[in-house]
């Protein structure tokens, strides 16, 4: 197992040029383990999330960390179960190092950074969340991945399915300021094609169904961005659209396993990978300031759900079929 860190204690007695005479006060070499554990906050269970955890705890063990060296903590997308989380982990002095999954959980985490390094995973745009100076200048002693949306790429792809489209739909929680920031990236992209913008705001993913019946009946097609309201009840929102004959375009490949049409993006596994191995990185003694933002905005795939399409009665381009990048997906 990779060295995390054992402490000899040794305990000596003073001798002064003389055997004791009293053999049983001497103290034996005690030997102890101080175990640095790493604290993981995640927002709520969702496939995004999850898939970013599951391969985050996979690379972690495959470097020799233990299961006894994490605590893992799911706020279950309650902002009141962030906070108390974040103090739980300020409260243990066994845990060394912080990985906050998602902008939220990483906005809290900065509490925890005058005490330990924090690494954050998923985080869209962290300058605009006041996480980071730069991508480049990390010098809060927090640092991590980012999962910036291609939204014109996705767009791209959405108008090469509807090139007659008029309107998009977007639906999002403003209290999420990832889904804020990609509205706007939206915003631009659609003045310069012309297209109109109807969106539909959100604060639970209770409100999921009616929003998205609703907008689905003046759009033509409908995007949803890596919104974690959004997607913690992808399916009700792919249910819906189907039923209105409209296509869902997301910002993650794992809202296409749960029912969306197609995205342009990457393979979310690779951020939890990343994550792990900058945790690994500052444990064994790399400053947090030498560690720039990891932004995945290159090798990005196609992807289409096939049941989707199939349900909907779209046929797939032989210009996406034949793209050495397209990954088909069925639903799970």
């Amino acid at each position: 197992m990779k060295k995390l860190i054992s402490i000899l204690l040794l305990s000596v007695l003073l001798l002064t040029g003389c055997t004791s005479e009293n053999p049983e006060e001497n103290v034996a070499v005690e030997e102890t383990t101080e175990v640095q554990k790493i604290g993981v906050l995640q927002l709520m269970d969702h496939t995004s999330l999850n898939l970013i955890y599951d391969s985050f705890y996979q690379q972690i063990t495959e470097l020799g960390y233990t299961d006894d060296q994490i605590v893992f903590l799911n706020a279950n997308g309650d902002m009141v179960n962030i906070e108390s989380a974040v103090n739980q982990l300020k409260a243990d002095e066994e845990v060394s190092i912080a990985v906050a999954i998602t902008t939220p959980c990483a906005q809290y985490a900065v509490a925890l950074t005058d005490q330990m390094p924090v690494v954050f995973s998923a985080v869209t745009d962290p300058v605009a969340a006041e996480l980071v100076t730069s991508l480049t200048t990390t010098d809060k002693n927090i640092t991590g991945t980012s999962d910036a949306l291609q939204i014109g790429l996705i767009m791209d792809l959405a108008l090469e399915f509807n090139p007659d489209a008029k309107t998009v739909g977007y639906i999002y929680n403003p209290g999420e300021a990832n889904s804020v920031s990609n509205f706007e990236k939206l915003k631009e992209y659609c003045d310069e094609k012309g297209l109109e913008i109807e969106d539909a705001t959100i604060s639970t993913s209770a409100d999921l169904q009616t929003a998205t019946s609703v907008i689905a009946s003046k759009v033509d097609f409908i995007f949803v961005a890596n919104d974690n309201t959004v997607a913690e009840a992808m399916q009700v929102v792919a249910n819906e659209a189907i039923k209105a004959g409209i296509q869902v375009y997301t910002g993650a490949d794992s809202m296409v396993m749960d029912g969306g049409f197609a995205t342009v993006g990457i393979d979310y596994s690779e951020l939890g990978i990343e994550t792990a191995n900058m945790v690994d990185a500052i444990l064994n003694g790399t400053s947090v300031s030498d560690i720039p933002v990891k932004v995945f905005d290159t090798d990005l795939f196609i992807y289409v759900n096939t049941d989707t399409a199939e349900a909907l009665g779209v046929e797939i381009p032989e210009s996406i079929l034949n793209n050495e990048k397209y990954i088909q997906i069925t639903n799970k």
